[in-house]
């Protein structure tokens, strides 16, 4: 399964990263740079991929997740969204039906909606997928001058993230984020500084579909009961309504 590791210490927030996703996915330049000056986060259905600025003048990518246990997956009532085997979460837009739960149930706030669209679609970061099946990597990963982002296969990275834990100590925190939160994710950082502001739990948190699976599994039959009162209490009301106008009568 393939991953990509961050690291906050070669970061320096000079966004070529963000260019080359805005390019790689034919989004509109203009409203991508529009976006970034009033959005907080950065991320829009123009901007799949944001550099936030965090304590100490350290900068962080922020993106799709790609998790191992998509909450986003577990919510969509369509299989529109699905977890591949190479690692990327994708999206078809040819099942979405536009109900915006994998907006709701992502734990880092990731997927945006084209609200300016007549037909609108959830956008969000796939990891280039298309060029992953020919054998290339993330745009992202390629334009990044300072070798901040690494592309390989995710058991290899977190032992590449460990070694240089364990070699360089005393310039970064022991911890790989992404290793375990949420059950794991695909995009993996080492850092100098907390990454709480970046979305991440304090505490490993477990993976959401486990909350979530259960609740969506329900769902048919939670509105298939909520339709029926609904229809049998229109019925009573009308019922009522008729026997009250045969009373005057």
């Amino acid at each position: 399964m393939k991953a990509i590791l961050v690291d906050i210490t070669k970061c320096t927030g000079c966004e070529q990263c963000v260019a080359a996703c805005v390019k790689a996915n034919n989004l509109d330049t203009q409203k991508a740079d529009a976006d970034r000056a009033t959005i907080k986060d950065g991320l829009s259905a123009n901007r799949l991929l944001s550099i936030i600025k965090i304590d100490q003048g350290r900068f962080a990518r922020l993106s799709c997740m790609h998790c191992l246990e998509p909450s986003c997956v577990s919510a969509c009532l369509v299989g529109g969204i699905t977890k591949s085997p190479q690692g990327p979460v994708l999206y078809n837009p040819n099942k979405c039906i536009g109900c915006r739960y994998c907006m709701l149930a992502c734990p880092f706030h990731v997927p945006r909606y084209e609200w300016d669209k007549t037909i609108p679609y959830m956008m969000k970061c796939a990891m280039c997928y298309d060029s992953l099946q020919q054998g290339q990597i993330p745009a992202c990963v390629r334009t990044c001058p300072n070798e901040a982002l690494v592309f390989g296969d995710r058991t290899k990275l977190i032992h590449r993230a460990r070694k240089l834990l364990n070699q360089e100590h005393s310039a970064y925190i022991n911890h790989i984020w992404g290793e375990k939160e949420f059950g794991g994710t695909s995009v993996l950082y080492i850092s100098d500084i907390d990454l709480i502001k970046l979305g991440w739990p304090q505490k490993a948190a477990a993976p959401i579909p486990e909350l979530t699976e259960p609740l969506i599994e329900k769902t048919p039959f939670i509105g298939l009961t909520v339709a029926g009162c609904l229809v049998g209490l229109n019925w009573i009301i009308k019922r009522r309504m008729e026997l009250a106008d045969k009373d005057e009568d």
